[in-house]
């Protein structure tokens, strides 16, 4: 952990609020501990990058907040029955639960590969329905809400804020709804706008839940209202997810719950960037059918690469996805990789360690640079860019004949913490195996130092300008020949 948190310490963060369009400070309902609530996925396929972003860029979130000392709540749930759910399982011959199963066992095997760290609660909206029945009858109570032929709905016109988080116009919210509904839907509802809490039986293969208004199932957006409130709280710190949740899904929960407690529900919003595809930039989606899954990917991708990749964009913007783009997450997680093994070699040898205060002051600088720039709604870029120029410089003194074995300790454990923040593990990315390029260079450079040793420096010149043109720089230090990529 980073610094530890201190009862009337004034924290820095500030956060992007969604519903004010503005940054914010970020103050916790509790001081020290934070209640934090992200959309999961609708498990009916393997997760895309899309979907990985936003568990990603949460992941990274919550890892900085226990950085800076808070205890993070974290609920994220799955959507395991609805329409698509529905569908999906008819095409296989197989159940909504059968399917749902499945699903979640790869979401969770998937963002393991990735060193997502597992929720506080995983609930399902499957294991909820009693909750969801009791929010919808004291919705319809407080006339929220009306029955028609077994379908509940939402009044949304009656809850007088409706449209501030996504700051839309109700008349062209009516709009736009009725250009997407058909006449019989239309005739049901008593507005356009108004959606489902819960939905009929409309087939008998449906799968269904006994309820006062028959049998049917709950709709999308109640689910999350129901758990986010039953796990964290009638008012929570943060709600995320991706910016497409805002409107309708984020809109809609925002009116139940605040209707139900008469409270606020969110006092942070915080909606993530897309992830687009090809030269055109087109959203990834599966609708779209230009989706990777990660499930795939990581096949042929070191899910180390593809976090660090996801994790290196802040949240709030867009990342294309290409693999010019994974090459140089790569090419950089090679120079971290690299830095800590220059320091372990110099750890572990037995030269004397000797005092650098030119070098404890760089390191305290980059500190403070990574802690301002993620205080500031998480800009991991800067935060990034203050350790990759403390990189040569702590390289360069590895090279000394003495080293600051002190400060280098200190700057590895810090280099560990910050890498943890965007999901990488030291451990694991010093063990990487090398890669066959990395085995020619190995090669070389013992080659080169039998051509030092036999004093045939025609050909010692000749290796290090082969390497330097792969992009190598070779190292002649008093503990040995090592090299790094520039």
């Amino acid at each position: 952990m980073g610094n530890d948190y201190k009862e009337g310490k004034e924290q820095a963060v500030k956060v992007f609020n969604t519903l004010s369009r503005k940054k914010e400070e970020f103050k916790p309902l509790v001081p020290g501990q934070i209640s934090m609530y992200v959309c999961g996925p609708t498990v009916y396929n393997y997760i895309h990058i899309g979907n990985a972003r936003s568990v990603i860029a949460f992941d990274t979130i919550r890892r900085y907040f226990e950085y800076r000392g808070y205890k993070v709540k974290y609920v994220s749930n799955f959507t395991d029955v609805d329409d698509k759910m529905i569908n999906e399982a008819r095409a296989e011959n197989t159940t909504v639960p059968k399917l749902a199963e499945r699903y979640i066992n790869a979401y969770l095997e998937d963002t393991e590969a990735l060193n997502v760290e597992p929720a506080t609660l995983h609930p399902r909206a499957t294991h909820e329905i009693k909750e969801i029945i009791a929010f919808v009858k004291e919705l319809i109570a407080k006339g929220y809400a009306y029955e028609v032929d077994g379908d509940v709905y939402y009044r949304a016109k009656k809850f007088a804020d409706y449209g501030k988080l996504s700051d839309q116009n109700i008349a062209q919210l009516e709009e736009g709804a009725s250009e997407h509904i058909n006449d019989t839907e239309q005739q049901r509802k008593e507005d356009p706008i108004d959606f489902a809490l819960w939905k009929a039986q409309k087939e008998p293969d449906e799968i269904a839940w006994d309820s006062p208004w028959g049998k049917g199932r709950p709709g999308w957006h109640i689910e999350c209202s129901v758990m986010s409130t039953k796990y964290l709280g009638d008012t929570i710190d943060i709600h995320g997810g991706g910016q497409d949740l805002e409107f309708p899904h984020h809109e809609n929960e925002i009116a139940q719950s605040e209707a139900k407690t008469g409270k606020k529900f969110v006092n942070y919003w915080l909606h993530n960037g897309f992830v687009t595809v090809g030269k055109d930039q087109e959203k990834m989606s599966k609708s779209l059918h230009n989706f990777v899954t990660v499930h795939d990917i990581i096949k042929e991708v070191d899910p180390q690469v593809l976090r660090f990749f996801m994790a290196s964009v802040q949240y709030r913007r867009q990342i294309n996805y290409s693999e010019d783009n994974l090459k140089q997450a790569q090419v950089i997680l090679e120079r971290f990789k690299n830095t800590l093994t220059n320091i372990n070699y110099r750890l572990e040898d037995d030269t004397a360690s000797q005092e650098d205060a030119a070098l404890k002051q760089a390191v305290a600088q980059t500190k403070l640079k990574f802690e301002q720039a993620m205080d500031d709604d998480f800009n991991v870029q800067n935060a990034l860019t203050a350790i990759y120029e403390l990189l040569p410089v702590v390289n360069a003194n590895t090279n000394l004949a003495n080293v600051d074995k002190t400060e280098l300790k200190q700057f590895k454990k810090l280099l560990c913490q910050w890498l943890n923040i965007f999901g990488i593990d030291c451990d694991k990315l010093v063990a990487t195996k090398a890669s066959a390029e990395d085995e020619q260079i190995d090669a070389l450079v013992k080659k080169r130092d039998e051509a030092r040793k036999n004093k045939d420096w025609a050909t010692s010149d000749q290796i290090r300008e082969q390497l330097k043109k792969m992009g190598i720089t070779i190292q002649d230090t008093p503990q040995g020949t090592r090299w790094t990529r520039d």
